[in-house]
């Protein structure tokens, strides 16, 4: 279910007790100081607090960015949710681990690695 919030594409699936979006590049500041909002309306409307942010097409993950997503964990977490990151470039992941979030913002290949928590197959 593609929809348009505030300047920025969001893709948004729904599976079994999870909400999937990919998010689209953001325009400007605005549209990015809103994101979180945006995201929790969706996940309130869905009546779920499991979200897979699918961010292939994040060129650069900025602080402003980074910011949102903190403040919207938070608020998952509050009401005993997940926020799960997958798609996240090379470089990107360097910034997160810079910033000292990568404890927080682990990030997985795909959305069904991000569902089960897992970073691919381990050897047997």
């Amino acid at each position: 279910m593609p929809t348009i919030q505030a300047g920025c594409e969001l893709d948004v699936d729904r599976g079994p007790n999870w909400l999937f979006v990919k998010v689209g590049s953001p325009g400007d500041e605005a549209d990015i100081l809103c994101l979180a909002d945006q995201l929790w309306a969706l996940l309130d409307r869905a009546l779920t607090y499991r979200l897979v942010l699918e961010m292939d097409e994040i060129d650069v993950l900025r602080s402003l960015l980074i910011g949102q997503l903190v403040l919207l964990q938070k608020r998952i977490r509050r009401h005993g949710g997940m926020l799960r990151l997958s798609g996240v470039s090379a470089d990107n992941r360097q910034v997160i681990e810079r910033c000292s979030m990568a404890d927080r913002f682990p990030a997985y290949r795909n959305r069904v690695e991000a569902v089960m928590g897992a970073s691919g197959p381990k050897p047997r």
